[in-house]
C-alpha cells in the first residue's frame, strides 16, 4: 500500500510532467509555415541577396523620381499631350511603387521613401528653371526618355539575373509597361522638339 510520502512524490512527478508537456519549446518548434523557430524566430523573413535588395531600392528611387517630376509637369507643362503623359506616369508608377513596397515587405527590405539626392538635384537643375515649351522639352527628354531607358535597363537585368524567384517574376512582368512608356516618351519627344524647333525658327 502507498504511504503518504510516496503518494505526494508521485503527484509531484505527475504535475511536473504535465507542466513540461504544456510548455512550448523555444527552439525547434514547428511554426504554421513549416519552418522551425530557430530559423524563423519572431517571424523574421530571411534576407534576400544584396544584389536583389539593391535593385529594389534603386527601382523605388526611380519610381519616386518619376512620380515627383510628373506631378511638377502637371502644373508647369504647356502642352496638353505632355500633361496627359505626366498623369499616366503618375498613375502607372504609383501602382508599380505600391507593388514593390508590398513585395519588399515580404522580403524584409526597407525601401527609400523618395528619390535619391542625385535625382532630386538633377530634377531641380533641369526642370525648376524651365517654363512653358522649354519645360516640356526637358521633362520629356530627361524623365520620359532618359529615365525610362535607365529604368528599363535596370529591370531587364533583374528579370534575367535576380536570385529571388518572386522578385525576378515581378521585374519581368513590369518590363513591358516600361517599354511602352519609353515608346510613348520617344514619340512625344519627337513632337515636342519639332514644335520647339518651329517656334525657335519664327
Amino acid at each position: 500500500m502507498m504511504n503518504h510520502k510516496t503518494s505526494h512524490r508521485t503527484l509531484a512527478i505527475a504535475a511536473a510532467v504535465l507542466a513540461l508537456a504544456a510548455t512550448p519549446l523555444a527552439w525547434g518548434q514547428q511554426n504554421t509555415d513549416g519552418k522551425t523557430g530557430a530559423t524563423n524566430a519572431d517571424n523574421k523573413v530571411p534576407a534576400i541577396p544584396r544584389t536583389d535588395a539593391n535593385f529594389m531600392k534603386q527601382a523605388a528611387e526611380n519610381g519616386h523620381a518619376e512620380v515627383e517630376t510628373s506631378k511638377m509637369a502637371l502644373t508647369k507643362a504647356s502642352s496638353p499631350e505632355v500633361k496627359k503623359f505626366a498623369q499616366q506616369m503618375i498613375d502607372d508608377h504609383t501602382k508599380t511603387n505600391e507593388e514593390l513596397m508590398a513585395l519588399a515587405k515580404t522580403k524584409g527590405v526597407e525601401l527609400p521613401s523618395g528619390p535619391s539626392l542625385v535625382q532630386k538635384g538633377k530634377a531641380k537643375a533641369v526642370l525648376d528653371t524651365a517654363e512653358g515649351e522649354k519645360f516640356d522639352q526637358r521633362y520629356v527628354a530627361s524623365m520620359g526618355v532618359d529615365a525610362h531607358e535607365d529604368t528599363l535597363k535596370l529591370f531587364r537585368k533583374a528579370a534575367k539575373d535576380a536570385k529571388d524567384p518572386e522578385l525576378k517574376a515581378w521585374a519581368a512582368k513590369t518590363v513591358p509597361a516600361l517599354e511602352h512608356h519609353l515608346q510613348m516618351a520617344k514619340a512625344l519627344d519627337a513632337t515636342v522638339n519639332k514644335k520647339g524647333s518651329k517656334t525657335a525658327s519664327k
